[in-house]
């Protein structure tokens, strides 16, 4: 045993490196309170310290901790998208003027940017149903926090007080979910879970198969609040409206990277060959989940995309504008095939770019002017020519028009669907994708065809470093629309071994 925890511990590099960190922020916040900023830069640090040992970290396939945790090309994606995210949402937060005003501890801030990054990294690799459910926690207890750390702005508390109040329900249903599972299947594993099921045994009466169906669809409804699925995605546009909007922009992608992580390695490692082995699928009755998650797919971008057209607060729309990101997403899960979830890794890359280049904008433009309104931008692009014309390149990206890497992929994703048999769902996406459109012409139609309300067309001035980062997330969104093999290649090694032994 103390062979296979050191030995575990070795590989466990990168966690260890953001626990580790998460100690030293908490312990410099002490040391040096009222000086939030050496707390930033020691949590900027640890982060940094974590991305250079990745490459360190085996690809595997192989697993740790006595199965809980996996190593494979498929956690290291999604643990460089996280800890990369994290690291920009810190240097973010060194810009924001929101939480200089609203927040002044801010070192607990980053304290707890720490703490949710490290949970977000641990979902990237749960293989075990335990796991996957602590790992969920500690980034739900941290997100509950950092949504209402501006606690003297209203809208923050009231936002803080929905998250913990639906994530409080979705993981008791979760848990409750997991519970029936293990008491049929004996075991938490995912592996060995799937292959009980290969060997059709434990469902094969009544009974038994409405305990394992009422168990699954419990833990979907768990992932499927983290991912902001409809009819779970009801938490969403309150919390990204009142949350500090650093923090509304890591939910959008870090956080909902990692759900996603957890779905696909849910689905994939369980119900993996469940429709070409013949003993899974007499063993579960022949239940079709892929049609269950395209259902949940067209809800989803459906209740995003048209919810979306009636927003005036560009945080809220953007939060719908993310679960009708989520209903495209799941397309991929659909597919269930290395195309498809290569398909949704790609598409998680620009989307990386073109949102989180959104949402700087915003936070960019409220610390600026005091507003998020759509009407406030009347005229922006004309006030503010270089930060105007990147947050129209973003919502174009967002829309998925040529080139941006928006474009690419939802051209890759579509493929991906239009090679399987649910070519209807691709058909339902790109009518989506007309709605968007909609909402998100409507913003350019403020910034370049209006005039200001107040008359003022007066220039508006962003400090250097502003109209800096904003380039910076200009050009990947039109580099990877022109150039995106290596992102591909990149994908598609990452899913390659996706496997239940895996």
């Amino acid at each position: 045993m103390p062979e296979t925890i050191s030995s575990s511990i070795a590989n466990f590099r990168p966690e260890l490196a953001l626990a580790l960190t998460f100690i030293a922020a908490m312990i410099m916040e002490f040391a040096a309170r009222g000086k939030g900023r050496l707390t930033g830069a020691v949590v900027l640090a640890g982060f940094a310290v974590a991305l250079a040992l990745m490459p360190f970290s085996p690809a595997g396939p192989e697993r740790i901790f006595s199965g809980m945790i996996a190593l494979d090309p498929f956690s290291v994606f999604f643990k460089y998208f996280v800890i990369v995210t994290g690291i920009v949402i810190v240097l973010f937060s060194f810009q924001s003027q929101e939480l200089r005003r609203d927040a002044p501890r801010i070192g607990e801030y980053f304290c707890f940017i720490a703490a949710l990054t490290f949970g977000m990294t641990l979902m990237a690799g749960a293989a075990n149903l335990l796991m996957i459910y602590i790992a969920i926690e500690l980034v739900g207890i941290s997100s509950y926090i950092l949504a209402g750390f501006t606690k003297s702005v209203r809208r923050s508390s009231e936002a803080a007080l929905k998250y913990v109040l639906y994530g409080a329900v979705s993981s008791g249903l979760m848990l409750y979910g997991m519970s029936l599972i293990f008491g049929l299947m004996g075991s938490l594993d995912l592996v060995r879970i799937h292959d009980v099921l290969a060997r059709g045994h434990a469902i094969t009466t009544g009974w038994s198969f409405a305990t394992m169906m009422i168990g699954v669809v419990l833990i979907l409804a768990g992932l499927g609040y983290k991912i902001s699925a409809v009819p779970f995605h009801f938490w969403t546009p309150d919390v990204y409206e009142g949350a500090p909007i650093t923090i509304t922009a890591f939910l959008a992608v870090a956080s909902k990277a990692a759900g996603f992580a957890v779905l696909i390695r849910f689905f994939t490692v369980m119900f993996f060959d469940m429709y070409t082995t013949a003993n899974v699928r007499a063993s579960f009755s022949g239940v079709n989940w892929n049609l269950v998650l395209a259902v949940l797919s067209v809800a989803t971008m459906t209740v995003g995309n048209f919810i979306a057209v009636w927003q005036d607060n560009l945080k809220r729309m953007l939060a719908y504008s993310s679960i009708a990101h989520a209903g495209y997403l799941l397309m991929g899960v659909v597919v269930s095939s290395d195309s498809g979830i290569a398909a949704v890794l790609l598409y998680f890359i620009m989307y990386f770019f073109m949102n989180l280049g959104a949402f700087y904008v915003v936070m960019a433009v409220a610390d600026k002017i005091g507003s998020e309104h759509i009407d406030d931008y009347r005229g922006f692009g004309k006030r503010a020519p270089t930060v105007g014309v990147g947050f129209a390149i973003f919502l174009i990206s967002l829309t998925g028009l040529p080139p941006t890497g928006g474009f690419v992929g939802k051209l890759i994703l579509f493929s991906a669907v239009v090679d399987s048999p649910f070519l209807w769902l691709a058909v339902v996406a790109v009518l989506n994708t007309v709605v968007s459109l909609y909402y998100y012409a409507r913003v350019l139609r403020n910034m370049y065809l209006r005039e200001p309300l107040d008359g003022d067309i007066s220039p508006i001035r962003f400090r250097p470093a502003v109209v800096v980062t904003v380039v910076l997330f200009i050009i990947p969104n039109i580099l990877f629309g022109l150039y995106f093999e290596p992102l591909v290649k990149w994908t598609q090694a990452s899913v390659a071994m996706l496997l239940p032994g895996a």
